[in-house]
């Protein structure tokens, strides 16, 4: 058994990576992605959402066969979760942007390359690894539609928008950590990286010197700043003026499937679906936008009853099987991970990636066996108990 092997054999589930990863990434890169806003309310609103109900099971149905296959714009994935997208993927792990899509096609899921990642869209895209993009969108209409372009040129079929980042979060966690975009060279910096050899000699050198530094390549349709610079800045500004008219500005410019992220609001996502969207994901950005924020899972239902007839979607604070099923039971049509599957890419590379996709894959084979549930179309809140009702003494 290799050491990689005999590694993944003690991660046996999804907050094992993240004790992992911990302990191979330097600080200031496992911040950036532990990273969540100021008192980190709305990440833990996310975790404790799921406790909002219960399973309620059914005995004596024939579980001997349990199917986790979903169908999606018209597509058949093996399970009914996938890879958010994560920026900087390519700097916690060895070219890991590649290494997240080429793992999600080999276990039957699609995965989100992020606008923020290190290596080119093309290249990407050319792996067939995935054909989903998504993007920041740039802050004049000349430069959306550049990007789109670009984005169409590439091969993607699936256009993903983020719309919850009209200014940058609260800073203070990643000060704290010491992480900047780009990273600053700082004797600290360098410090962070020796106390860390592992990542240092794997990820870190082995890209400078088979790539050379990396950038931020796919935010606009020219190239951006490199990941380390003393002078250079990222422009994060020019969002702030915003409106739905942006929003039907790409779905005339875009004409694949169209989906946005970073909806909570009900009326947004009635708005949205007024814009010619195909799909929604509700997400309040894993918690590390505003703080103090609703999690996507307590206004899905509502959702789900407002916008009926095009999928939506969720993410933020998924960790169990059993998050993806009351998901599921509450009218998602499906989930998608980030954290975990960034950790996971960083610990053990494409090995990690597929080791957490199974793990989960055989939580909810488990689960949905317990519940008495042999597919995924069978999962309705008829397996659910609100946790209010038991308060109320129903």
């Amino acid at each position: 058994m290799t050491h990689r092997n005999r590694k993944l054999a003690g991660i046996l589930n999804l907050h094992d990576f993240e004790v992992a990863a911990r302990k191979k990434l330097p600080r200031p890169i496992f911040g950036y992605v532990y990273n969540a806003a100021e008192d980190r309310k709305t990440y833990r609103a996310n975790r404790t959402a799921f406790d909002d109900y219960r399973f309620v099971p059914r005995t004596f149905v024939n579980v001997s066969s349990i199917s986790l296959e979903t169908t999606l714009f018209g597509e058949t994935h093996q399970a009914p979760f996938g890879i958010a997208p994560m920026g900087i993927s390519a700097i916690s792990a060895y070219r890991g942007d590649l290494v997240l899509a080429q793992a999600a096609r080999a276990a039957g899921i699609p995965m989100i390359l992020s606008g923020a990642s290190l290596i080119p869209m093309e290249e990407v895209a050319a792996s067939g690894g995935t054909d989903w993009f998504q993007a920041y969108l740039p802050g004049t209409p000349d430069a959306i539609e550049a990007l789109i372009k670009r984005v169409e040129r590439a091969g993607f079929k699936n256009l993903v928008v983020t719309l919850d980042y009209p200014v940058p979060p609260n800073p203070e966690h990643n000060i704290r950590s010491g992480f900047s975009s780009p990273l600053k060279p700082t004797a600290r910096l360098a410090v962070d990286g020796l106390l860390r050899p592992r990542w240092l000699l794997d990820t870190f050198c082995r890209t400078l010197l088979r790539h050379g530094m990396p950038h931020f390549e796919n935010n606009y349709a020219e190239r951006g700043a490199p990941i380390i610079s003393r002078h250079v800045a990222r422009d994060f500004s020019g969002r702030s003026h915003f409106d739905w008219e942006y929003l039907d500005l790409v779905r005339r410019l875009w004409s694949g499937r169209l989906v946005v992220k970073g909806v909570l609001h009900p009326e947004d996502a009635v708005r949205a679906r007024q814009a010619g969207v195909d799909g929604i994901i509700l997400s309040n950005h894993g918690g590390r936008q505003l703080d103090g924020t609703v999690s996507p899972l307590q206004v899905l239902p509502r959702v789900v009853a407002d916008v009926p007839d095009i999928p939506i979607m969720i993410d933020s604070g998924f960790r169990r099987g059993s998050d993806v099923i009351k998901a599921l039971a509450l009218g998602a049509s499906f989930v998608f991970l980030g954290r975990p599957f960034n950790y996971a890419a960083a610990c053990a590379g494409d090995a990690g990636v597929r080791h957490a996709a199974t793990l989960l894959a055989d939580e909810m084979r488990r689960d949905m066996a317990l519940l008495g549930v042999t597919e995924i179309g069978g999962l309705s809140r008829e397996n659910l108990y609100e946790t209010s009702r038991l308060a109320a003494g129903h």
